[in-house]
């Protein structure tokens, strides 16, 4: 049987517009997949978001939905446009545009994992890559545009918190500048994708519990924050990037003794992002 194409986990009374959101924590590899790659099951999963829905799982209880992914992210990427397909992997494919994704091996589906290591050992077909997209990418993205319509509808803004963990060297950079090294990125597309008043309020949350935030350096936002943040609309959309040193031990890609405690910490946080999307009641008249 074919696993579901994400995993939705809705509260028992909707409180707030704003929506969270895992899409790189999938963690269904199919049997077929690791058979034809090149790649042993642990490198496998360096392009994933591990653990990064059970982080979230305690949003239902603030009145907010989780949406997360079951595919990982190395068999399809869900924070890629469907079109964004690499003739390098796909058969019977041709490259519309320059795409420096693509032209990476990251595109929709992946030619490499971190470190551009290879997946497969050669190409796969049109027909299996078309499979992946309407199997999971479509379904995943239907279910996102719905959950962020019915928050405008229902609270006149929609918030998409979309949540990803990132490599503990991908901020070397700014470390070796002198600086104290971030721990989290909030990713807003350079105040295209969220207004002001909730980009402010949801990096005041990290910085409020002692996270040290970023805005945008290196991670701006790929297409999920371009697609679905759109403020004139009242869509709003920002990516949050931790890093994995937080909570995790990546070289073994399971959670450090410092898990628990993180995730403690991090639900006060995600507590006082959902309170964004609250509608405020008036006061009664006295």
């Amino acid at each position: 049987m074919r696993p579901a194409p994400y995993q939705l986990t809705m509260p028992q009374r909707r409180l707030t517009g704003v929506v969270f959101a895992s899409p790189h924590s999938g963690r269904d590899y199919p049997a077929g997949f690791l058979r034809a790659s090149v790649l042993d099951e642990r490198t496998i999963r360096t392009s994933e978001d591990a653990f990064v829905d059970t982080l979230l799982d305690g949003v239902p209880a603030l009145g907010a939905p989780l949406l997360a992914a079951t595919a990982p992210r190395a068999w399809l990427d869900l924070n890629r446009a469907a079109d964004e397909l690499d003739p390098a992997l796909i058969e019977d494919t041709r490259l519309s545009a320059h795409n420096p994704r693509v032209a990476s091996g990251l595109g929709v589906i992946p030619r490499v994992v971190a470190s551009s290591r290879a997946i497969y050992r050669g190409k796969i077909t049109r027909a299996e890559a078309d499979a992946r997209i309407d199997g999971f990418w479509r379904p995943y993205h239907g279910c996102l545009r719905g959950l962020m319509d019915q928050a405008r509808a229902e609270f006149g803004e929609a918030v998409l918190i979309d949540v990803h963990s990132m490599p503990h060297e991908a901020m070397d950079c700014v470390a070796g500048s002198g600086l104290r090294r971030p721990e989290i990125v909030l990713g807003d597309r350079f105040g295209t994708a969220a207004g002001g008043h909730v980009i402010e309020r949801v990096e005041a949350a990290f910085n409020r519990a002692g996270f040290r935030t970023v805005r945008n350096t290196p991670f701006a936002g790929a297409y999920i924050t371009q697609t679905y943040g759109q403020p004139s609309r009242g869509h709003h959309a920002v990516q949050v990037e931790i890093d994995r040193a937080l909570y995790m031990n990546e070289r073994e890609i399971r959670p450090n003794g410092n898990f628990m405690s993180f995730r403690r910490q991090l639900q006060g946080v995600l507590a006082e992002i959902a309170r964004i999307g609250r509608r405020e009641i008036p006061l009664a008249a006295e």
